[in-house]
């Protein structure tokens, strides 16, 4: 990595051991059926969410199955792999986004999308990939690394925007917090760096073989940043999708932005379900601070910012503080309002991110001190879960679903 790791976008940071158009809650979670649901439909459309009255999770409840017929499909509360199963394999690779199916994930975060030099997408956490591919041992490549300021962060490392496709392909994966995550390692240099038309032949080729419709939630990437740089992202992301029939209001793609600008961008160019990333309350989103927007996260989360977020997304995806803030000591507070205001606007809410290990949970979760040793996730899974969120992004797609399963039980007993 860079200098330093921006949390999904660029506002707020994680620890990570190294220096629409049309109807809002009825479309995030067209045609999803689950671990075991069939396939729906042709390849990149899901044909079943057009039978049956859409219902939101809200009106569903968590019952766990679905309803058909736009987001009342989903299963509540959806488990969504975080770039694929990045707890078990390096991120945006094959080999992690086919683990999050195996591990039964109901949708898998196939795509931080960024740019090549020659206007190819490709799959990474971020621009600089100096802590996720092994650029660094690549002596022809000594020359490419350089300091960008990336959102107002200087960041220093190798860019994928002065690579061209051909040499990313030279390049390969490697875990990104070896501290966190040691066994990974066995797994760097495995994988190549998928590109975003590959992911989309992918997901038709999962959802033939699995008997069931593959949903994917790619995400566009710093596009202010890209953009000024003459590689907008948004057109080319709908350019992929409509050659691959996947640019409708029930195809099995939803795009999220951390710029609500971006996510605007997409909704006139494409009929895909939309959601808007937010980071902490006290940031700005980028293209707010170049527009001189004045407003923050916290803004937007008001009945009032909600409401306008609704009049062209479908969902939000906000760090899971916003769910539940901590304390001064880290520990978990009350729960905030933004589930119950969300739901009130008629928008979905997919937190970020749960992860197993003890750096990651606050502190009366740990279990022992270890960098790399799992504490007590099942229970704060638990405590988002009771949030009444409509899912959740998790590196660990397993345990997410194993406490899944545990709330819904528990929920069942106690009616």
């Amino acid at each position: 990595m860079g200098t330093q790791e921006p949390q999904r976008q660029g506002q707020a940071r994680e620890s990570d051991g190294r220096t629409g158009r049309t109807g809002r809650r009825t479309l995030l979670g067209a045609a999803v059926l689950g671990a075991g649901g069939a396939v729906l439909g042709a390849p990149g459309t899901a044909g079943a969410a057009q039978a049956g009255p859409a219902q939101t999770p809200a009106a569903a409840g968590h019952g766990g199955t679905g309803r058909r017929g736009g987001l009342g499909s989903l299963p509540v509360p959806t488990v969504i792999g975080h770039r694929g199963a990045s707890g078990y394999r390096p991120e945006h690779t094959f080999g992690s986004y086919e683990l999050a199916l195996d591990l039964g994930a109901h949708v898998v975060e196939a795509g931080d999308l960024v740019p090549t030099r020659d206007g190819h997408l490709v799959c990474r956490h971020e621009p600089e990939i100096g802590g996720t591919t092994d650029v660094a041992d690549h002596p022809e490549f000594a020359g490419r690394r350089t300091t960008k300021v990336l959102d107002g962060v200087p960041t220093t490392g190798w860019f994928t925007e002065d690579f061209t496709l051909a040499e990313l392909k030279t390049l390969r994966a490697v875990e990104r917090i070896p501290a966190n995550r040691p066994h990974n390692t066995l797994y760097d240099g495995r994988w190549e760096i998928p590109t975003f038309e590959e992911v989309l032949k992918w997901q038709d080729e999962q959802t033939r073989r699995r008997g069931r419709q593959v949903w994917i939630y790619p995400e566009t990437k710093h596009p202010t940043y890209f953009r000024k740089l003459g590689l907008g992202l948004e057109e080319r992301v709908a350019k992929l999708l409509r050659r691959h029939g996947k640019d409708r209001r029930n195809s099995p793609v939803i795009l999220q932005s951390f710029e609500p600008s971006s996510i605007q961008r997409l909704r006139r160019l494409v009929d895909n379900p939309l959601a808007v990333l937010l980071s902490g309350a006290d940031s700005r989103p980028y293209d707010f601070v170049e527009a001189g927007d004045p407003r923050t996260v916290a803004d937007l989360i008001t009945p009032e910012g909600l409401k306008e977020i609704a009049s062209y997304a479908q969902g939000i995806g906000p760090t899971v503080d916003l769910v539940i803030p901590k304390e001064a000591d880290g520990n978990l507070g009350r729960p905030s309002t933004l589930v119950r205001d969300a739901h009130a606007a008629g928008l979905v809410l997919h937190p970020y991110t749960m992860r197993n290990e003890n750096p990651f949970l606050p502190p009366k979760f740990r279990k022992g001190t270890a960098k790399d040793a799992y504490g007590d996730a099942f229970g704060l899974f638990q405590a988002y879960f009771a949030t009444g969120i409509d899912g959740i992004f998790t590196d660990n797609a397993d345990t997410g679903l194993l406490a899944r399963e545990d709330f819904l039980s528990r929920r069942s007993v106690n009616r």
